[in-house]
């Protein structure tokens, strides 16, 4: 064997070694929370920590199932999801065809706040946030927090949509209106057609962030009966005194799951939507 392939060898091999070494430091918090909860809490205030559950106990999966506080936790977030979703993307098709056709006086500016906007952390934007929701009666709604979320996700959205359409050849949109078609029926008749996996990306990219909202929804809702997913769970097993870890990683994961799986089968447009938008450019 060759000295080249010995060392190619050698390579792809430290290569796989690294991979499975990353996969296990990303995963194994996924696999302590599948197994912290179907402990007991007695269980786990045992030394040394058990690291497969030698009874089995869905009791903490049986309990947050049949929980109302639980399941309303999860019809919030799922509203304030969709919610965020619909309306980033609508608005994202709209500014980002903007900045992409028509030049006039501040494009240039518009489009350099909204790349701006995406360095500033998402706390920075709470206080100013509070203020303008409290002044128009907003908070305490589901409404809030998919204004808040889609207020996170807009920069990067609009930004990725105007990628789509610069890539997208102004002679389609000139023969449309040749043949009569107006500008709004070229729009979605043509152009959002064609930049699909765009739209794809940036509805996980949305759908995922309002989910995943901790801080909206702690800081902009006080009322139990609206919390979402991430503050309401923390709240409720997470005390002062007392910790339901069980509870916690019982919800955890079941929250979790179903997003983990779905994600598993888009990921997919994720990908084709940010690499395509990134050659068009």
């Amino acid at each position: 064997m060759s000295l080249f392939k010995q060392v190619f060898i050698k390579k792809e091999g430290l290569t796989y070694v690294l991979l499975f070494a990353l996969l296990f430091f990303f995963m194994f918090p996924v696999y302590w929370i599948i197994v912290t909860s179907l402990h007991t809490n007695s269980e786990l205030m045992q030394l040394p920590p058990k690291w497969w559950p030698v009874h089995i106990s869905l009791a903490s999966y049986i309990s947050i199932l049949s929980s109302s506080v639980f399941l309303t936790f999860y019809k919030n977030t799922l509203f304030v999801a969709l919610g965020a979703t619909v309306l980033c993307i609508f608005v994202s098709i709209f500014a980002g065809y903007a900045l992409s056709r028509f030049r006039f006086k501040g494009s240039n500016l518009i489009t350099l706040v909204f790349l701006s906007a995406q360095m500033f952390p998402t706390v920075t934007l709470v206080i100013g946030l509070y203020s303008q929701y409290r002044a128009l009666h907003l908070l305490n709604t589901l409404y809030v927090l998919i204004l808040a979320t889609t207020t996170t996700a807009l920069p990067f959205s609009i930004m990725l949509m105007r990628t789509f359409f610069n890539g997208i050849s102004r002679e389609l949109e000139e023969a449309a209106e040749i043949d009569g078609a107006s500008r709004f029926k070229t729009l979605f008749s043509i152009i959002v057609p064609l930049s699909k996996p765009g739209i794809m990306a940036i509805a996980i990219y949305t759908f995922l962030i309002a989910w995943d909202d901790f801080l909206f929804g702690l800081t902009l809702v006080s009322d139990i009966s609206k919390r979402t997913l991430s503050p309401g769970l923390s709240l409720t097993y997470l005390g002062e005194f007392s910790y339901n870890w069980s509870g916690a990683t019982a919800a955890a994961a079941t929250a979790t799951f179903p997003l983990l799986i779905a994600f598993m089968f888009l990921q997919r447009y994720m990908v084709e939507g940010l690499t395509a938008g990134g050659v068009k450019e």
